[in-house]
Order: structure tokens, then C-alpha cells, then sequence
């Protein structure tokens, strides 16, 4: 009699497993141009106020600014031909010790103002790229991870950022790892990371890149707009 009642418990956790996997973490509240969410169950094209789900891999089209609110009040900028994968997000307000973020910035760029769960746990938020991770301290930072795809991102010098991990600091702390060691940026600081086995170091204000971002995504009276070169959406790198 105890086999069944056991097989029967067994279905009922792989019937719940996917909706855990799928769990809601946020939205989308600022759109422009064409963003997907790649799952397991297939791919969707989102739109404002479409849900974002734990696992899912976002990725935005050429011209694309997506914009993602997370259930602690974080949010992320995702900049055109970007691919962002969720790869865990926990938060529950009465339940501090399962604070858990994990996400990867695996092309393209994002700027990140990070929520509740980050001022509590700080060390419970990273973000991965291939040639890093970032770790935070209640911060507002931006990551640019070049792979020979940055031809159109202009320095303050005129020319192409170097291929590797480009950040910049305008609030807070961040940590960023490699094998090779760590290094702090504060407010103002702008890093660089040439590769997996390099060591982070320090740029020189005037020759930073910074993800400057366009006025539709970060006011919240608009909700999309158009995009293009020259238009009033396109992204602006360098200070």
C-alpha cells in the first residue's frame, strides 16, 4: 500500500517542478522595438506589462531598449542585441534567508538599479558574464561585454570599446571576479576585464565607457517609442 502513495507523491512533485522552474519574478514596463523570452516550453514575444519568469533567456533585436521590474523593486535595462538569462530569482519579503539572485549577461549590455532584496543581502545578488561576475552593494551600475559585436558603441575617444567587460559605477559598490583576482569600483569608477584569466582593473575616467540610456526607459509616464539612428531611443556610450 505504501508504493502507490509514494509513486503518487512522486508524480505530484513532477507536476509541480515546471511551474517552480516558470516561477513569476517580474514585467516588462518599457518597450521599444522587439524583445523574446526563450523557455523551455518554446519562445514568446513580450510586451509591456508581459511577465518575466525565473529560467527564461531574454533577448532584444537590433534598435531594442527593454526595461524589467523585479518583484523587490530591482530593475534592468537591457540594451539592443542583448541576451539576459534569469537564471534564479527568490525573494520573499518575510523570509530574508532565501534571498537569491542569479543572472548572466551573456551579450550585449545592461544597466542595473538593484531593489530590496540587494540592501539586504548583497551577497545574495551576481550577476555573470563570460569574462566575470559582478557582485554588488546596493548599487546602480552598468556592464558592456564586447565579443567583435560593439562596432556601433562609440568611446569618448571616437573609437570601438576593446573587446572584454566594460563597467561603470554611478551608485554604490560593485566587486568584479575572475580566476585571477577581485577588485572594487565606487561611484564614479569605471573597470575593464580583457578576459576570464585577467585581472579587473581600473580605467581612467576619461577614457571609461559608461551604458548611458535614452529617455524612454527610465521615464515612468512612457512605456515604448521609437528607435534608430539618430532617434530620440538610441543609446549613447561614453563620458
Amino acid at each position: 500500500m505504501r508504493l502507490p502513495a509514494i509513486s503518487l507523491a512522486l508524480a505530484l512533485l513532477a507536476a509541480l517542478a515546471p511551474q517552480a522552474a516558470w516561477a513569476l519574478v517580474g514585467e516588462i514596463t518599457h518597450l521599444s522595438g522587439a524583445v523574446v523570452a526563450r523557455r523551455a516550453d518554446g519562445s514568446r514575444l513580450l510586451s509591456v506589462k508581459s511577465e518575466v519568469r525565473e529560467g527564461d533567456l531574454l533577448v532584444t533585436a537590433d534598435n531594442t531598449y527593454a526595461r524589467v521590474k523585479f518583484s523587490d523593486g530591482a530593475e534592468v535595462v537591457l540594451r539592443p542585441n542583448s541576451q539576459l538569462k534569469i537564471d534564479a530569482y527568490a525573494y520573499d519579503e518575510k523570509q530574508p534567508g532565501r534571498d537569491n539572485v542569479a543572472i548572466s549577461l551573456i551579450k550585449g549590455g545592461l544597466r542595473s538599479i538593484t531593489g530590496l532584496l540587494a540592501r539586504r543581502n548583497p551577497a545574495n545578488f551576481r550577476v555573470a558574464t563570460p569574462t566575470a561576475t559582478v557582485g554588488i552593494r546596493g548599487t546602480n551600475f552598468g556592464a558592456l561585454f564586447c565579443n567583435n559585436d560593439c562596432g556601433g558603441v562609440e568611446t569618448v575617444g571616437g573609437g570601438t570599446p576593446t573587446n572584454g567587460l566594460h563597467v561603470d559605477v554611478s551608485d554604490g559598490v560593485i566587486i568584479v571576479s575572475t580566476p585571477a583576482g577581485s577588485r572594487e569600483f565606487r561611484i564614479g569608477e569605471f573597470g575593464f576585464v580583457a578576459g576570464l584569466d585577467a585581472l579587473p582593473v581600473l580605467v581612467p575616467p576619461n577614457q571609461g565607457t559608461r551604458v548611458n540610456l535614452p529617455p524612454q526607459t527610465l521615464n515612468t509616464q512612457i512605456q515604448g517609442g521609437t528607435v534608430g539612428k539618430g532617434g530620440a531611443l538610441e543609446c549613447s556610450i561614453g563620458q
